[in-house]
């Protein structure tokens, strides 16, 4: 959507301040639309994001420093430069593009309301988006009333401001200066939406919570062993969380949840690679390998 506008409006470029993964779409999008691109975010992200965002021919601008660095760095040379940045001064049209992700869920469950929807959040304007989807479908009568939908913003141990001020009971988002997290992709000190979340889960009678690094890789290896989807840190976050809202009753089993996975895992092996079993290399005999098949 923002890259689309910026075409529109005959912007000379566009880019964004990133994590890794909007810096992969926004690149892609751009590559597409024939518009350069420039990309700024930490120096310290997975290595497999910035590749990606390169192979569609995006300038990287490595900040050394955190996010929030990055997208004060963005913000200034956007506006300077005349360059799109889709996450700040596009954001608008940005945050609608992820309004499908609440039309996917609607027409996925048949045009029924989930019970409990749980977002990983990093900056927030997913969880804004996805409830803005479901309200327009309500609107249009698509969908029911939304009375009974609950809202679980996920953050994770080391970068959860918005879970902080959500247990405090206050307005007050209050940054996180340096975040600690296997979860890169949601380390995001200073969350523009935040207080936009922490209205919404108000609106909808919904909670925060945060998994810690352990109970995020948990979420990782248990979702690909039973459902057979590798997740990013990210995902293994909404279903370390859903797992801890269970078994402490705040989601009954019968209950109808949806857990946003929002990126694939081999963006991120390194988070869960020293949990995996290592390989030994066993020479071509065939009764040495049929002995280790049980």
């Amino acid at each position: 959507m923002a890259v689309s506008r910026a075409k529109e409006t005959k912007l000379k470029a566009v880019g964004c301040a990133s994590t890794g993964n909007l810096a992969s779409a926004t690149a892609a999008h751009a590559a597409k639309a024939d518009l350069p691109c420039y990309i700024f975010a930490p120096s310290d992200i997975e290595n497999v994001k910035i590749a990606q965002a390169l192979s569609y021919g995006a300038e990287f601008v490595a900040v050394d420093g955190t996010y929030d660095d990055a997208n004060r760095v963005a913000s200034i040379i956007g506006d300077s430069k005349g360059i799109g940045v889709v996450n700040i001064n596009m954001r608008p049209y940005y945050v609608e593009g992820s309004k499908t992700l609440a039309y996917e869920v609607a027409e996925q469950l048949n045009w029924q309301v989930p019970d409990n929807i749980i977002v990983p959040v990093g900056s927030g304007a997913m969880l804004n988006a996805i409830c803005k989807g479901f309200e327009e479908l309500h609107e249009l009568g698509l969908i029911d009333s939304l009375s009974n939908m609950k809202i679980t913003a996920a953050q994770p141990h080391g970068c959860a401001p918005i879970v902080n001020a959500f247990k405090r009971k206050s307005p007050e988002v209050i940054p996180i200066e340096k975040p600690d997290t296997i979860a890169k992709s949601l380390a995001i000190g200073d969350p523009g939406d935040g207080s936009y979340v922490l209205k919404r889960l108000n609106q909808y009678n919904g909670i925060a919570e945060e998994a810690n690094n352990e109970e995020i890789v948990d979420g990782i290896l248990m979702l690909a062993k039973t459902e057979g989807i590798f997740t990013e840190p990210a995902g293994g976050l909404a279903v370390a969380v859903l797992r801890k809202l269970v078994e402490e009753g705040d989601i009954d089993r019968d209950e109808k949840v949806v857990c946003y996975i929002t990126g694939n895992g081999l963006k991120s092996t390194e988070a869960i690679i020293s949990m995996l079993p290592k390989l030994n290399a066993v020479k071509p005999d065939v009764p040495t390998v049929s002995a280790m098949i049980r």
